[in-house]
């Protein structure tokens, strides 16, 4: 299995976001948003380069076909943020509380996803390649019809997932604690799991499989 690749992201001396809101097809380069409320704003097509977003709201702030690149997002917060089909390439997430963010469509290449917790992602047809979620919680996330290669779960926690119709490669599983799959576990081809994750999910297989297990 080879292993995914993280981020190195070595951000440069920044300057303090001045603006009074982010506008469509905005370029930021260089800049740090430091505890501020972008809820509701639309930034959709924007491009972040070599920014720091720290303790910034994101509720229903609309940043569809945006492009997020060699950035630091620490302690964002946020319900229904919206980044579908953007782009995210050699970006940290650290210590993010989000529910409901879309990314379905979206492209995420080196990407580190550690610690907070985020509720009904929604990965659906994305693009994951060298992404690591580590230490974090995902609540429901929706992998459906996604292709994963060089992904790996680090002492998280994966509830209810959704794999259904989903395309694995070198997908490393083994450090998701608990691992629950609702759907898509005839997906699984290309992940690698734990003995003790095979006996957990032993029973869905069975029933996936159609055996009937009886004593």
């Amino acid at each position: 299995m080879k292993a995914a690749r993280r981020p190195e992201v070595r951000l440069p001396e920044l300057r303090g976001f001045r603006g009074g809101g982010l506008e469509p097809d905005g370029d930021y380069d260089g800049l740090e948003f430091r505890d501020a409320d972008l809820g509701g704003q639309d930034g959709a097509g924007a491009r972040f380069m070599d920014c720091r977003l720290a303790g910034c709201a994101l509720d229903e702030t609309r940043l569809r076909h945006a492009r997020v690149l060699d950035s630091v997002l620490t302690g964002v917060r946020g319900v229904g943020t919206d980044l579908a089909e953007a782009t995210l390439r050699d970006v940290e997430l650290l210590d993010a509380r989000l529910g409901g963010t879309q990314l379905h469509g979206a492209v995420l290449e080196r990407v580190l996803v550690r610690g907070g917790k985020i509720d009904y992602l929604n990965l659906r047809r994305a693009r994951l390649r060298d992404v690591v979620f580590e230490s974090c919680v995902l609540v429901e996330p929706d992998f459906a019809g996604a292709r994963l290669e060089r992904v790996a779960f680090v002492d998280c926690a994966v509830k209810s997932a959704d794999f259904g119709t989903a395309a694995l490669t070198d997908v490393d599983l083994r450090g998701a604690a608990p691992l629950e799959i609702t759907r898509g576990l005839d997906r699984l081809s290309g992940a690698v799991i734990s003995t003790g994750q095979l006996l957990d999910l032993a029973p869905l297989l069975a029933g996936e499989l159609g055996i009937r297990v009886e004593d």
